[in-house]
């Protein structure tokens, strides 16, 4: 039986190169792609970092009993919804999956899956690196969306809160100060020879 390693943390820990890593480092592992109605941003493929779809989309899944999650975010730029929708992709009796989102994402994950079934990755980073490289990324979009990157990481302070962490069940953290090293403590801890 497979597992399904959630990949989560705060804005800018470095999750998303963290699960690029993993994906590219453990064959045997598949992406759980999620669904999203906010627009592409540079170096995105759709079906690749999320199925980029309109609200139409996530509705019918819903009206099919197939919507597992879903969260709205009122952004700057209007509400962008983010949904883990049973697609009929996932198959845990064969392979192992990566998915990355966040902690209330995980825990309606792991309601559908079974505690069992999926174990959380938290990527923690101090605040002042965070912020830095949150401000770095948007200085290379070619609009830059600074009023949205202060607010996601505002927000995170609440969605991360030590007692959220601790109600969800969450009491390893990998530390991303050195990715390498951060990353051959996750494989180990998925069983994936380092």
């Amino acid at each position: 039986m497979g597992k399904i390693y959630y990949v989560m943390g705060k804005s800018a820990s470095g999750k998303d190169t963290i699960f690029k890593r993993l994906y590219e480092e453990c064959p045997k592992t598949k992406k759980l792609i999620t669904y999203t109605t906010r627009p592409m941003r540079n170096g995105e493929e759709n079906g690749k970092s999320y199925h980029f779809v309109d609200e139409s989309v996530i509705e019918d899944y819903r009206k099919q009993g197939k919507l597992i999650e879903m969260r709205t975010y009122n952004t700057v730029n209007g509400p962008w919804i983010y949904a883990t929708i049973d697609d009929g992709s996932l198959h845990l009796e064969s392979r192992n999956y990566l998915v990355i989102g966040t902690l209330d994402s995980y825990k309606k994950i792991r309601e559908y899956y079974g505690n069992e079934n999926v174990v959380p990755i938290f990527i923690e980073l101090s605040d002042g690196i965070r912020l830095q490289r949150a401000l770095n990324r948007e200085m290379m979009e070619p609009i830059p969306q600074y009023a949205e990157m202060c607010r996601r990481f505002l927000a995170d302070e609440e969605d991360f809160s030590p007692m959220r962490l601790e109600a969800a069940g969450i009491t390893k953290k990998y530390v991303n100060e050195d990715l390498n090293k951060c990353i051959m403590e996750i494989k180990k801890d998925m069983g994936i020879k380092v």
